[in-house]
């Protein structure tokens, strides 16, 4: 797995995210209000909404377009939902975050 820098804790506002672009698709990376850093494809497979435009709260997200709810820890849907988004690896070192990717990083938002 390759470690790809994509900057700080201090870029995520707290109870929000950002979104990478890379070669496997778009990136949702979060942080909760206790600083821990997820990462998760960023788009729900119920109708495809931008995750990383949801409200984060605990350790999951909202998705903005119709409310489906998803663990940040596993990917999976949450309630009577069905479905998942694939998680990806995180690190947090000195503040600094990497996503673990198996191709380069093409670009961040």
């Amino acid at each position: 797995m390759n470690w790809h820098d994509i900057g700080t804790i201090d870029d995520i506002p707290v109870r929000g995210a950002r979104c990478v672009t890379t070669p496997q698709g778009r990136i949702g990376v979060f942080r909760t209000a206790d600083d821990t850093i997820y990462a998760i494809e960023d788009h729900c497979p119920h109708r495809g909404g931008p995750l990383s435009q949801g409200i984060v709260h605990g350790a999951s997200v909202t998705c903005p377009l119709h409310n489906w709810v998803f663990s940040l820890e596993t990917g999976h849907a949450q309630g009577a939902d069905e479905g998942a988004v694939r998680t990806i690896p995180v690190r947090l070192v000195e503040r600094r975050i990497s996503i673990g990717l198996g191709r380069a990083l093409m670009a961040a938002e």
